[in-house]
C-alpha cells in the first residue's frame, strides 16, 4: 500500500472519528469510490488505535482516575470516582463486544461494507441525532453518569456496528436523549472509545502476530501515526466547537452524502 494512500486513510480517519459523521463508514467508502483494493479491518483498526492515542492524551486525566480506578475494582472495591469510571466504561463496552463477535464470526461484518449500507446509515442514524439533539435536554453532565446509563449507551455503541452509523455519533445521540449536555455526551462518548478500539486493536494484533504478516503491520504503524496526529487536531476542534454549536452541522453533513450515495448505488 502506498505511502500516499496510508496518509490519505489515516487523516479521513482522524478527521472523522471524533466527529458524528462515522470514520468506518468513510473507510470503507474510500475504495468503494475510488476503485483501489480494499484496505481491511487491519487497516481500519490501525488508524483508530491511532486516534485512541489523541483521546486518551486529551482526556488524560480522566483516563488516568480511570487507569487507577480500575485497579480498586480489581480489588472489589467501587469507593473512588475512577473506580466508578472504570466500572462504567467496563459495562459499556459489553455489548458492543459481544455482538461485534457474533457479526465476524457469521461474516456479516464484511458484507455490510456496502455503500448501500452506508448511505442508509448516514440518513437515518444523521435524522436520529437531529432529533436528539434538538429535544434532549441538558441537564446531565459526566459526574451524572450511572449503571443504568451505561448499560443504555453501550447498546447505542452497538449500533455503531452498522458501517456509516458512527460510533461517536450514535452514543452522543443516546446521550443527548438521556438529557446529558453536548459537551458532556460527547466526552462520555469520546471515553467509551477507548476499551473498545482497544479490544478490537488486541483482537487484530493477535491475528498479525500468527501469521506474521509484518509488512502489513508496518502499514498499520504508519497510518496510526498519522491518525493520531489528525485525530487530536479534530477532537481539541469538536470540543471547543460544543461550546457554541450544535450538531446541526454534522447532521446536514450526513443527510447531504446520505442522499449522494443512495443516488449513487440506486443508479
Amino acid at each position: 500500500m502506498s505511502l500516499f494512500y496510508l496518509l490519505l486513510l489515516a487523516v479521513i480517519q482522524g478527521i472523522t472519528e471524533f466527529l458524528p459523521v462515522s470514520s468506518s463508514g468513510h473507510l470503507a467508502l474510500l475504495p468503494a469510490l475510488t476503485g483501489a483494493q480494499d484496505q481491511g479491518q487491519f487497516i481500519d483498526v490501525s488508524v483508530h488505535i491511532g486516534t485512541l492515542g489523541a483521546v486518551v492524551l486529551y482526556f488524560w486525566a480522566d483516563v488516568k482516575s480511570a487507569f487507577f480506578g480500575s485497579l480498586r475494582l480489581i480489588l472489589g472495591k467501587v469507593d473512588t470516582d475512577g473506580a466508578k469510571l472504570a466500572l462504567l466504561l467496563i459495562i459499556a463496552t459489553i455489548p458492543v463486544i459481544i455482538i461485534g463477535f457474533i457479526l465476524k464470526l457469521t461474516g456479516l461484518s464484511d458484507a455490510m461494507r456496502s455503500i448501500k449500507v452506508i448511505g442508509w446509515a448516514m440518513l437515518i442514524f444523521g435524522i436520529v441525532l437531529y432529533w436528539a439533539d434538538q429535544k434532549g435536554a441538558q441537564t446531565k453532565a459526566q459526574s451524572d453518569w450511572n449503571l443504568p446509563d451505561a448499560i443504555k449507551l453501550g447498546l447505542w455503541q452497538a449500533v455503531a456496528l452498522i458501517p456509516g452509523t458512527s460510533r461517536s455519533g450514535i452514543t452522543i445521540t443516546g446521550a443527548r436523549q438521556m438529557g446529558y449536555t453536548r459537551e458532556d455526551g460527547a466526552k462520555i462518548a469520546m471515553l467509551m472509545s477507548i476499551p473498545t478500539i482497544i479490544a478490537s486493536g488486541v483482537l487484530l494484533g493477535l491475528d498479525v502476530a500468527k501469521n506474521a504478516d509484518w509488512a502489513m503491520a508496518k502499514d498499520g504503524a504508519i497510518a496510526a501515526v498519522f491518525a493520531f496526529a489528525a485525530a487530536l487536531l479534530a477532537l481539541s476542534l469538536m470540543m471547543k466547537l460544543l461550546k457554541s454549536v450544535s450538531f446541526t452541522p454534522y447532521v446536514i453533513y450526513r443527510v447531504i452524502l446520505g442522499i449522494a450515495l443512495l443516488a449513487y448505488a440506486y443508479a
